[in-house]
């Protein structure tokens, strides 16, 4: 198994609830290190141009107006298999599918707001993470 690196957005829905210190601790049970973090309002222009893989999609517009909607944390993720690690300690999108003691099953009030973003790819992971930090930001 490998050592890799993933991103992670805790999303306004869970900042607005004060979650991030609960969601880190399922993040770091599940044995991924938080080796970046930032809490930060999105842009208009950085939530666009992050989801536009979805901008031909009818919820596009709704998803950036959510995620500048308030302060969001950034967070780059490290450890054994890092992003099918997260993927799974996330839970199915949907949280009424997410499997018990997953962070969407634990903490999402909707499809809509699911409490967290994470990385999809190892690939993606790296596109995602240099939007919002530089090598010198990340400590691991």
């Amino acid at each position: 198994m490998a050592t890799e690196r993933t991103f992670s957005i805790l999303k306004p829905d869970a900042t607005a609830r004060n979650l991030t210190g609960a969601v880190n601790a399922v993040i770091e049970a599940a044995g991924l290190r938080i080796v970046a973090q930032r809490r930060i309002r999105m842009s208009d222009a950085q939530a666009k141009k992050f989801y536009e893989i979805h901008a031909e999609r009818p919820f596009y517009g709704e998803l950036v107006g959510f995620m500048t909607s308030g302060p969001v944390v950034v967070q780059v993720l490290e450890g054994e298999n890092a992003v099918a690690r997260y993927r799974e300690v996330m839970g199915a999108t949907n949280p009424a599918q997410a499997a018990e003691g997953t962070i969407r099953k634990q903490f999402a009030q909707s499809v809509g707001e699911n409490t967290v973003h994470g990385s999809d790819s190892p690939e993606n992971a790296a596109l995602e993470i240099a939007q919002f930090f530089d090598d010198k930001d990340i400590v691991g």
